[in-house]
């Protein structure tokens, strides 16, 4: 094998992947088609649950360095959405282009020993092994093009696809792709403004279309506008005044709009494959969903994939998990991108209506949903990523599947400062002798941490709780349940819980 594990794609979700894998100990390439990261993206939105995530790499402090925190929205040109509200030390969206979340995963990567190849044109791939059945094949032989050379192959243990929209490996390997378009002739401006509004994040529509306005922080606004005369292809060019005169009937103003800096018109798909795994090959990110960017979920879905996939290829590629764990890598995320397909998507129609009629009740139900706590917290919980779960296998505690955090006594930063070695991390109420615990038999390292919790509670390396109990027979049992068996020393040292 040339490598263990090859990562199609350079995007902030491979680079998160590749820099979980290699922290394992995996060997891991990447490759991209592009020369380099793009200094222009749509992207721009990192929610509470990816800085979260990104705390326990170490990177949260350095993404947010690049970035505007915003704690409110204004929707609809008057109602005020509240972050603040939101169960984490990170409660607003940090607005940043992606291409600054993807230089500083770059650089972890970097300093983790990630090889990276550019720009290397993926050609195809097959699975190899002793049948030609891709689910008992023993790897995956990937042709390609590095730059303007000939043909050449790669051969590696497991192949991930976080090639994008127009995946190739999604396609070489036959997994379906399914949606459709949702909104044509959409138009992203990145501009000057001399009056622009409050540094909130900003957006109404009317009978005429709609505009969304965010602050990136270093006098530059992001601008999404959509006229509803008007319907161009992708290709049809993009004139500053089109933004400016959409804003004007949107907001009363076009803020002093001037310098674009990028001038673009997009539709809006929604798009999800129908398999996360095919045999060795599995798919990330924007290769296995896409949709509309209202909300901001798209980046944040796909870097959350790779905390998932992350531990589990890692196990599996260290020899202390069978690969049916990766099953659960689809069975946990796919239901994510359907729900985040199902969020956006809602709120990119809601923004396109345009009688009278639809906008008056959009605006009574999106006041009713924040004037009600309990409502408002879970449409919150699900844009931000914090009130997502994973549904706890048969037979696990109950708790299983919830975010770490979620978890009352659990301090948030101590446990990702646990996290960054990417181990499981077993918090207890109480001092313990010893700060890890190596399991005999060669599994993985699970370090201590104790908190004000009345019970024992296992979290995963995505922080995410895989158990919780009170007795070492428990604790033992669900040691087992996640190949971890050989960690009995665990149990032994919980026993007065």
């Amino acid at each position: 094998m040339d490598t263990e594990i090859l990562i199609v794609g350079a995007g902030p979700t491979g680079l998160l992947l590749a820099g979980d894998l290699a922290r394992a100990g995996v060997d891991v390439t990447v490759v991209d088609r592009h020369p380099g990261e793009s200094p222009l993206t749509r992207a721009f939105a990192v929610h509470a649950r990816t800085l979260e995530m990104l705390d326990a790499r170490g990177c949260a402090d350095a993404v947010i360095a690049t970035g505007t925190p915003l704690s409110k929205f204004r929707l609809l040109g008057s109602i005020d959405a509240d972050l603040s509200v939101l169960p984490s030390r990170y409660n607003y969206v940090l607005i940043t282009p992606q291409y600054n979340v993807g230089n500083v995963l770059a650089r972890r990567a970097a300093d983790l020993g990630v090889t990276i190849r550019r720009p290397v044109d993926v050609v195809g791939l097959t699975h190899h092994g002793p049948t030609s059945d891709v689910t008992a094949s023993d790897g995956v032989t990937v042709r390609i093009r590095e730059g303007l050379g000939s043909e050449d192959t790669i051969s590696a243990r497991w192949v991930v696809g976080a090639d994008g929209h127009h995946s190739t490996v999604r396609r070489a390997v036959g997994i379906d792709f399914p949606g459709e378009s949702i909104v044509q002739s959409l138009v992203l401006a990145d501009v000057r403004m001399t009056e622009p509004p409050a540094d909130v994040l900003t957006t109404n529509g009317n009978r005429h279309g709609f505009c969304f306005v965010v602050p990136f922080g270093d006098g530059w606004y992001r601008v999404i506008t959509r006229d509803q005369s008007v319907d161009l292809p992708d290709t049809a060019p993009v004139e500053l005044e089109e933004v400016r005169r959409t804003a004007r009937a949107v907001f009363g103003t076009d803020f002093g709009m001037h310098d674009p800096r990028w001038l673009s018109r997009f539709h809006s798909e929604e798009r999800q494959a129908t398999a996360y795994r095919r045999g060795r090959v599995l798919l990330a990110g924007d290769a296995a969903h896409v949709h509309s960017p209202a909300g901001g979920m798209g980046m944040n879905t796909g870097l959350q994939d790779a905390a998932n996939l992350g531990w589990k290829l890692a196990a599996v590629a260290n020899g202390w998990a069978h690969e049916d764990l990766l099953d659960s890598y689809e069975a946990e995320r796919h239901p994510v991108g359907e729900l985040a397909l199902k969020v956006s998507g809602g709120l990119v129609r809601g923004g396109a209506a345009g009688s009278a009629l639809s906008r008056a009740l959009r605006g009574l139900a999106l006041r009713g949903v924040l004037a009600l706590p309990p409502v408002r917290d879970k449409a919150l919980g699900v844009v931000s990523g914090l009130g997502l779960r994973y549904h706890p296998p048969v037979g696990a505690s109950r708790d299983a599947g919830l975010r770490a955090e979620s978890i009352p006594g659990i301090d948030g930063h101590e446990l990702a400062v646990a996290l960054r070695g990417g181990r499981f991390v077993l918090v207890l109420p109480e001092v313990t002798a010893a700060d890890f615990l190596t399991p005999p038999g060669g599994g993985p390292e699970i370090e201590r941490v104790t908190g004000q919790v009345s019970r024992w509670v296992l979290v995963r390396p995505d922080g995410y709780v895989a158990a919780a109990g009170r007795s070492d027979a428990e604790l033992s049992h669900s040691l087992a349940s996640l190949g971890l068996a050989g960690a009995r020393s665990a149990a032994r040292q919980v026993h007065a819980l």
